[in-house]
């Protein structure tokens, strides 16, 4: 499996529009993603518009060739593109990728280790 994380910037003019674009996303479009085979994908806003985005695939190439080809995503990001600054491209191309530099249970499995979440016992008498 492969974690991608991205980052685009929404224009702060824009962003009651982008989130309401965002709530719900079309059902059309919610299952390219899916079939594009992104898993837990998600999308975080901070301060100023900066939107950082995440996902799991087992094959990014193949998830990223799927949407580059779908009528429905490709209509999807025209009509995205205008709420970002800086974007040569479509939305999901053209977003600048993040350097994964830490994940927990990676380098808990490579001690060998299983990690085990507190229990509320545990956590209160701390």
């Amino acid at each position: 499996m492969t974690r991608v994380c991205f980052r685009l910037q929404v224009r702060p003019e824009l962003l009651d529009e982008y989130l309401a674009r965002h709530s719900p996303v079309r059902a059309e479009m919610l299952a390219e993603i899916a079939r594009a085979g992104r898993r837990n994908y998600t999308l975080f806003l901070g301060e100023g518009g900066m939107l950082v985005g995440y996902y799991e695939t087992d094959d990014d190439a193949a998830a990223q060739a799927y949407l580059a080809a779908s009528p429905v995503a490709a209509a999807w990001e025209a009509e995205m593109s205008r709420y970002f600054v800086g974007l040569d491209g479509r939305p999901d191309q053209a977003a600048t990728p993040l350097t994964e530099v830490f994940h927990l249970e990676d380098q808990l499995a490579s001690r060998g280790e299983i990690p085990t979440p507190a229990t509320d016992n545990e956590s209160s008498s701390s």
